[in-house]
C-alpha cells in the first residue's frame, strides 16, 4: 500500500465520521451518552469479530494492552463529544472537533522535538483560518458545550498519535477491532455505574445507533489504524479535518442546518489546507509489509 492509497482510505474514513454527528444528534436527546457508546462500539465489535474471526481470535497480551489504551481514549472522545452535542448543532460540533488538525502537529513537535515541515506549517495556517471562519460568529461564545467539543478534539489528536505508534508494533486489524471491544466494555461499565441502562426506542434511534456502529465505528476505527501504518500522523490529522465538511453537508441534507457564505468560504480554506499539506512528493514512498506476527499483510 502506498501513502497515497492510505490517505484515500483515511479520507473515506473522514467521510464516514462526518455522518456520525447526524446519528449522534438524533440519539443524544433521548439516549444517555454512555449507553450510546456501549451500543455503538459493542455492535461494531461483534460484527467485525464475526467477519474477521479467524484473523483476530488468536492475539497476544501486547495487542490487548495497546487496544485497551486506545479503546479508553476512544471512549473518552465520545463521552466529551456527546455531552458537548447536547447544546450545539451537529455542524458546529464537527467544526470544533476538527481543531484536531492543529493539535496533531503541535503534539508531534513536542514528541519528536522537530519543527514541522514548511508545507505542513502552511497547511496548518490555512486550515486554522478556515476553522476560524467556520466557528466564529458575531454571537459566538465559548459555551460549556463547546469546551466539551474542544476536549474531544484534543483526545482525537492523542488517539491519532498513539494509534500511529501502536500500529507499527502490533497487528493493525486486531488493534482496530479490539479497541472497539474495550470502548464498549468501558461504556457498559460506566452505564451501570452512572446511568440507568435504557435501550433505544423507535426505528429512528435504532437506525442512528446502527449507523454509528457500522459506518462510523466498524469501518472507521478499524480502517484507521490499518491505513495509518502507511502514512504520517500529520497527514492523518489533515485528512480528518475534512470531517466537518462532510458533517456540514450531511447536516444540511438531513437536519436542514445551513453554513452561510462565511462557512462555505471557511470550508474551501480547509480543503486548500489539506491539499497543501498532502502535496505529493517527487518520489512516492511505498511500504512493503512482510508476513509475520505483529504485522498487517497486504492481500495480493
Amino acid at each position: 500500500m502506498t501513502q497515497k492509497q492510505a490517505n484515500l482510505i483515511l479520507a473515506s474514513v473522514s467521510m464516514g465520521w462526518g455522518t456520525s454527528y447526524i446519528f449522534m444528534k438524533l440519539c443524544v436527546d433521548n439516549i444517555s451518552p454512555l449507553t450510546i457508546i456501549a451500543l455503538r462500539f459493542g455492535i461494531a465489535f461483534i460484527v467485525m469479530l464475526a467477519i474477521f474471526y479467524k484473523k483476530v481470535i488468536r492475539t497476544d497480551v501486547k495487542t490487548l494492552k495497546y487496544s485497551a489504551i486506545v479503546g479508553a481514549v476512544l471512549a473518552s472522545i465520545f463521552i466529551a463529544l456527546l455531552y458537548g452535542m447536547k447544546n450545539t448543532t451537529a455542524s458546529s460540533a464537527g467544526f470544533l472537533t476538527s481543531t484536531t488538525v492543529i493539535l496533531v502537529p503541535i503534539l508531534q513537535t513536542f514528541i519528536t522535538r522537530k519543527l514541522p515541515s514548511k508545507k505542513i506549517f502552511i497547511g496548518v495556517l490555512v486550515v486554522t483560518s478556515g476553522l476560524a471562519l467556520l466557528t466564529i460568529r458575531d454571537d459566538f461564545t465559548l459555551a460549556f458545550s463547546s469546551l466539551f467539543c474542544l476536549i474531544a478534539a484534543f483526545l482525537y489528536a492523542v488517539h491519532i498519535i498513539i494509534t500511529n505508534h501502536f500500529a507499527r508494533e502490533v497487528n493493525t486489524l486486531q488493534l482496530g477491532i479490539y479497541q472497539l471491544g474495550f470502548a464498549a466494555l468501558y461504556g457498559t461499565i460506566g452505564t451501570f455505574i452512572f446511568e440507568i441502562p435504557v435501550l433505544p426506542e423507535g426505528i429512528i434511534h435504532w437506525s442512528a445507533i446502527l449507523g454509528l456502529a457500522l459506518i462510523s465505528s466498524a469501518y472507521g476505527f478499524v480502517m484507521q489504524p490499518i491505513a495509518q501504518k502507511y502514512t504520517t500522523p500529520e497527514s492523518t490529522g489533515f485528512l480528518f479535518s475534512l470531517e466537518p465538511i462532510f458533517s456540514a453537508i450531511f447536516a444540511f441534507i438531513f437536519l436542514h442546518e445551513k453554513m452561510g457564505l462565511q462557512g462555505y468560504f471557511g470550508a474551501s480554506l480547509i480543503l486548500a489546507g489539506v491539499f497543501i499539506a498532502n502535496a505529493r512528493f517527487k518520489k512516492q514512498q511505498k511500504f512493503r509489509i512482510s508476513k509475520g506476527k505483529g504485522s498487517f499483510t497486504e492481500g495480493r
